[in-house]
């Protein structure tokens, strides 16, 4: 059998990303990246940088970007660690993180020079700003790529030699990213990586909004939920509604059914992945994902299902 293909996982947030990415990546020819990685859609990642040295340049849009994937890379992924207290760079080895990060500034920078500092303290120039003055600062003239595909190039290198180092390290061929909202950002991603399967997991959204509620990061209350959750599904499924998915390497699962026939459902999982049936240690179970059935009273979730309105038939429940 070939070498699968890398996997991005997606979802709402609380839908079971991240128990089916645990599966994807037990696996033996694919490896999870074992956190969200966050450089890739995030604000100021991957995503922002390839729309502002193509279609959106000009130069300072340009060096903004590169301003921002640079704290971005350098300081804010670097500075996040996961329950277990691991990093990214360290996940994904922090010698070729940081090589792999140096070697991309020269393939993406056209010019670099010092401009004088403006002057600072009392308002005038007579009067510097202590013995400490800063007398210049650097900036960057970042290039302009009128082929978007040698750009994607470029960054698709970044992501090859991280994911793809660690997949190897693990003795694996190929890799799983998981991050929520790769399901907004399916377009760049089948863009950056154009063979990437992407699996896309749903989960009943009156539980995924009770499940919001539970999180310490989320909105508190039902109707702060709504309004977080509501556009996260409008946005999907208006994309959805313009594109054939028929021909992408695209897989759409509920995790309610996961959980009724887990050793069948796991079995068509992996053989759309290109992959054969291994009996992984995680599973879905019913019982973990109807815990949130009760939580609210009747005439709370007639409330809930009425503001959300069309958006449950919609995702395929009724």
């Amino acid at each position: 059998m070939p070498s699968p293909s890398p996997v991005f996982v997606a979802g709402t947030g609380r839908s079971g990303t991240s128990r089916i990415a645990d599966i994807i990546g037990e696996h033996p020819l694919i490896h999870r990246i074992p956190m969200e990685t966050r450089f890739l859609i995030d604000p100021g990642g991957l995503r922002d940088l390839a729309d502002a040295l193509t279609d959106r340049y000009d130069p300072t849009v340009g060096e903004d970007a590169l301003h921002r994937l640079s704290d971005l890379l350098t300081v804010r992924v670097p500075g996040r660690r996961d329950d277990r207290g691991k990093t990214v760079p360290e996940l994904v080895g922090d010698r070729r993180y940081r090589d792999a990060v140096q070697q991309l500034w020269p393939r993406l920078i056209a010019y670099a020079y010092d401009e004088p500092a403006p002057a600072e303290g009392f308002g005038n120039a007579d009067w510097p700003a202590g013995p400490f003055e800063p007398l210049s600062r650097r900036r960057v003239l970042p290039r302009y790529f009128s082929d978007r595909g040698e750009l994607l190039g470029i960054l698709r290198g970044l992501i090859d030699t991280m994911f793809g180092g660690a997949a190897a390290d693990a003795g694996k061929p190929t890799w799983c990213e998981k991050t929520p909202f790769n399901l907004l950002c399916m377009e760049f991603l089948w863009e950056l990586v154009p063979e990437a399967t992407i699996v896309h997991i749903k989960r009943h959204p009156v539980s995924v909004l009770s499940s919001h509620l539970a999180q310490p990061w989320a909105p508190p209350t039902v109707d702060s939920a709504l309004a977080y959750l509501k556009p996260v599904y409008h946005r999907w499924l208006t994309w959805k509604n313009t594109v054939d998915l028929t021909g992408r390497r695209y897989i759409e699962v509920k995790a309610e059914d996961l959980a009724a026939d887990w050793p069948g459902q796991r079995r068509a999982l992996f053989e759309r992945l290109d992959v054969d049936d291994f009996a992984t240690p995680s599973t879905f179970q019913s019982h973990k994902l109807t815990n949130r059935n009760d939580q609210f009273d009747d005439e709370t979730r007639e409330f809930i299902e009425e503001a959300l309105g069309k958006v449950i038939p919609a995702m395929g429940y009724e």
